[in-house]
């Protein structure tokens, strides 16, 4: 069972790539749920080439308190296949999500397809719970809490659709996705692994 998940949201156009490692904390005999611990928060230079992150993120879980207690868990969304295939070929078993605007996740190809709600409420859970905790030295913790109070709900009063996003022009939410994306997979890792298909 994983200790660490190390969650990665690659990045598009203008945005940033992020990567978090999220330390999960179990309690002997369940006397509380589990808490999960912000381990690591990283933003690499804007313009990264994926090969280049790929490299990074191999390095990373090869460091000796990672090293086969980690898994990795990548926003597949925007960049799609060919990047998570990267991350394949180099030995790294990345699980893909693909974030939807639906209701429901769904498993297949090697990935889920999750539903942003999804992910944003476990988020929410954990904070409002006290489970989730960020250590104060690290450098881009004052970032991600400015990202986390600048994440909003909107909703479309036509449609009665949700959306989740920075409620300005020019903040970015790629840490909280990347925190999201370890959180729900760890909270939800008694799910059966989808299989990888070539």
């Amino acid at each position: 069972m994983y200790s660490f998940f190390l969650g990665l949201d690659l990045a598009q156009a203008q945005d940033y790539t992020a990567l978090v490692v999220v330390e999960r904390k179990e309690f002997r005999y369940k006397a509380k749920p589990d808490e999960y611990h912000i381990r690591h928060l990283e933003r690499p230079k804007l313009g990264t080439p994926y090969p280049a992150i790929v490299e990074k993120v191999q390095d990373l879980m090869q460091s000796p308190q990672l090293l086969n207690r980690t898994a990795l868990v990548v926003d597949a969304t925007g960049v799609g296949r060919p990047v998570v295939d990267l991350f394949r070929k180099a030995g790294l078993r990345p699980v893909a999500i693909t974030i939807t605007g639906g209701n429901t996740v769904t498993a297949g190809g090697g990935g889920y397809h999750v539903p942003k709600r999804d992910l944003v409420s476990t988020l929410q859970v954990l904070f409002q719970t006290g489970r989730l905790k960020v250590a104060g030295d690290l450098k881009l913790a004052p970032v991600l809490v400015e990202e986390l109070l600048n994440f909003k709900v909107k909703i479309n009063v036509k449609t009665a659709h949700d959306s989740y996003e920075a409620w300005r022009e020019g903040i970015h939410d790629d840490l909280v996705l990347a925190v999201a994306l370890a959180c729900w997979y760890a909270e939800k890792r008694r799910i059966a692994r989808p299989v990888d298909k070539p």
